[in-house]
């Protein structure tokens, strides 16, 4: 960016690219997504989510499927599903641990992910077959973006081996689901196949996109807020402080807590800073893949038609002239009425 500016090429992938840390110009590209840009994603990356899902998709299945995972996200499936299964998640995750015991962060904050989203998507919650789905998904995050070789001993093989066991579990659901043999209401993929608006193959891989989306990124987004506080003793304990004074009012006579209310969730302001600084500092989707689908001038630029574009979304967020101290962990920056716009 110094020697070149906000806009530059170089190459990627082995292929032409076009970088912008513009806020500008990413806006444009987003916007156009569709008609000037669509996504485009290494090899290895698009066999393992598969075409199917809301990804990779293009057009009008794109979209399609972006309806049906912000349906995931409506405020009434978020306050009657969402809200209680996480807490359960969260206890009973925690009631595993012991009192000074040494843990890996990284794996309790996967354990926590992939036990939701195993919950929410396909209606599992047995511990043995929740670990089973972690292990095969873990191999499968590990290939997504190595060199596309199948041959054993290579990432990806062996990834796209964690894919296809993947996909027999999806499959055996939706197989009990449609014969009316399924234990539990088979989550998302239950109601996917009651209500028929997609193709079985089509759900295997919608499934995998959205266990990859939510587990990575919830993942890590709770190690990065951990980690930034442990950094910033005075957010932590603004944070607890907080969570406390919820917690206080929560409990009744006998000392047991009553579960979390929508109310109490909203009324959580400096936690929800907390999650909006973690996410400046320390967002897992740092970059966008987009190809041009025509020559696209911008400008003074010429994008040629099949040029990578590569919308750098964190050199955004971490510039001087957007946030004062940048690198700097301040939840408090979003209690400025201009930020919050």
């Amino acid at each position: 960016m110094i020697k070149y500016g906000k806009i530059f090429s170089c190459n990627i992938f082995g292929r032409r690219a076009v970088v912008s840390a513009d806020p500008i110009f990413n806006k444009y590209v987003m916007q156009n997504e569709g008609r000037f840009f669509q996504s485009s994603y290494p090899k290895s990356f698009r066999d393992l989510v598969g075409k199917n899902g809301v990804i990779t998709a293009q057009g009008d299945q794109h979209r399609k499927l972006h309806t049906i995972a912000s349906n995931m996200m409506r405020t009434d499936t978020l306050k009657s599903r969402f809200l209680i299964d996480i807490q359960l998640v969260m206890h009973q995750t925690f009631a595993t641990l012991h009192h000074n015991q040494t843990i890996l962060l990284q794996d309790v904050c996967r354990k926590l992910a992939i036990n939701l989203m195993v919950n929410q998507l396909l209606g599992v919650s047995s511990e043995s077959e929740v670990g089973e789905m972690a292990q095969l998904f873990s191999t499968f995050v590990d290939g997504c973006l190595s060199l596309p070789v199948s041959l054993p001993g290579f990432a990806y093989h062996t990834a796209m081996n964690a894919r296809k066991n993947i996909i027999r579990k999806i499959e055996k659901i939706i197989h009990e689901t449609r014969h009316g043999e399924c234990d539990g209401d088979g989550g998302l993929v239950g109601r996917l196949v009651e209500e028929g608006s997609l193709r079985d193959e089509a759900i295997s891989d919608f499934i995998i996109n959205l266990l990859f989306a939510g587990n990575e990124t919830t993942a890590k987004t709770m190690l990065f807020a951990i980690y930034f506080l442990t950094t910033s003793p005075e957010a932590a304990n603004k944070l607890l402080e907080e969570h406390q004074n919820i917690r206080n009012k929560r409990l009744d006579s006998d000392g047991e807590i009553y579960m979390l209310t929508w109310e109490d969730y909203k009324s959580m302001s400096f936690t929800q800073n907390v999650i909006d600084e973690t996410l400046r500092l320390g967002g897992i989707a740092i970059w966008l893949m987009r190809e041009a689908k025509e020559d696209v001038e911008y400008q003074d630029y010429v994008i040629p038609k099949g040029s990578f574009v590569v919308p750098f979304l964190s050199a955004i967020h971490q510039d001087e002239n957007f946030h004062e101290k940048a690198n700097s962990f301040n939840p408090w920056r979003w209690m400025d009425p201009q930020n919050q716009v």
